[in-house]
């Protein structure tokens, strides 16, 4: 049993300098990507590189488009909301504060959740998330920025956080999202465009990776990203996601109940299931609650503390008032298990079949597909 340890080399792409990089290609001054008249980011929730390869037959276009190499690395914990921010800030979670999927509010001693609770959690979305976006930036750069996405997220605290500073552009259809964030970039030379896509993530949590709802939502997307893979006309296109997804079976469903002795002296269990956010009551011991968790947990899961998860970097450089968003003991899943605490009468979490947050390769490895005048490089 051991902590919790970095997935990718320190040579890795990693998701959170991709939109920082377009910006500078705009300028023709691209540390790897080389010069373009627009951008355009097309980002798809939960489609691991890993995932794509192994369903080629459902993705042609994008797999050709594909070189073995166009691959990056996505931020820990590998969810939604930290890797969202990160690619939109440029920004690592230690930074941006958006640290897991329900992490504490310290100043509340309420957990909230990252994605959909600012309204309900009562945070405030305009000073939770601290860094600055990448539309922030482009703007003082000169550059116009516009986020292309489904009408349903257009007034959320997520998109509030996260895309500060861009023209929110609603389109629910996904061929023509497509083409409109496209069109966008045609028309605004020198602009920045990202366009998200939400439509495999449901599908894989609620029936599993290579689920014939999955693979009908890839094949689906594959279609809707022909123009994007026959970009021309100067124009850089990149196709990556958040994060990917691996299935946990109710065989590898780890229940936590009363009288286990990993929730003594637990206040909230946040995180979610792949990566547990684990914060004690005050005062405890949190080296010792980590040995409990690695005595009891086994070959289930890698522990570390907020201090060792802080030095070794996991966060990238944590803020100090972000620190105390970060469980006292971090519980990473291996393999294909999954934590769920079964105190709860709210059990739908446990029908979830796909899931991610944890630093398997088929959770942080994610397409960085290069189209246009990106193509080349």
């Amino acid at each position: 049993m051991q902590k919790i340890l970095p997935s990718a080399p320190p040579e890795a792409r990693n998701l959170a300098g991709v939109a920082p990089e377009m910006l500078r290609s705009l300028a023709g001054a691209g540390e790897w990507l080389p010069p373009a008249r627009s951008a355009v980011a097309f980002v798809i929730d939960g489609l691991g590189a890993i995932q794509l390869r192994a369903h080629a037959a459902h993705a042609r276009r994008l797999t050709r488009a594909m070189t073995k190499k166009q691959v990056a690395q996505t931020v820990f914990p590998s969810t939604t909301a930290a890797a969202l921010g990160s690619f939109l800030t440029g920004a690592r979670p230690g930074a941006h504060g958006l640290v897991g999927y329900r992490v504490l509010d310290p100043s509340r001693d309420v957990l909230a959740n990252q994605l959909n609770g600012y309204e309900r959690d009562g945070l405030d979305a305009t000073t939770w998330q601290r860094a600055e976006t990448v539309f922030e930036r482009a703007a003082r750069e000169g550059i116009r920025g516009y986020a292309v996405g489904a009408a349903e997220y257009a007034a959320t605290g997520l998109t509030q956080a996260l895309m500060r500073g861009s023209e929110y552009v609603p389109e629910g259809d996904l061929g023509q999202r497509v083409r409109l964030a496209l069109a966008i970039a045609e028309r605004e030379p020198g602009s920045f465009v990202y366009c998200y896509i939400s439509d495999l993530d449901r599908a894989g949590h609620r029936h599993g990776v290579d689920s014939d709802e999955w693979r009908a939502a890839l094949e689906t997307i594959d279609q809707a990203l022909e123009p994007a893979v026959q970009l021309s006309g100067g124009i850089g296109g990149i196709v990556t996601a958040d994060h990917g997804m691996i299935d946990a079976p109710r065989t590898r469903h780890v229940l936590l109940t009363d009288g286990d002795p990993r929730l003594d002296g637990v206040r909230h269990l946040g995180g979610e299931p792949r990566m547990l956010h684990v914060y004690l009551e005050q005062g405890s011991d949190a080296d010792a609650a980590a040995r409990v968790w690695r005595e009891a947990s086994g070959k289930t899961a890698d522990v570390s503390t907020r201090a060792e998860a802080i030095a070794d970097g996991l966060f990238g450089q944590v803020s100090p008032d972000i620190a105390g968003r970060i469980g006292d003991v971090l519980v990473a899943a291996r393999g294909l298990w999954a934590f769920y605490d079964d105190r709860l009468e709210e059990k739908s979490p446990q029908r979830m079949i796909g899931q991610h947050g944890s630093l398997t390769p088929e959770e942080t490895t994610v397409p960085l597909i290069r189209l246009g005048a990106y193509a080349s490089s």
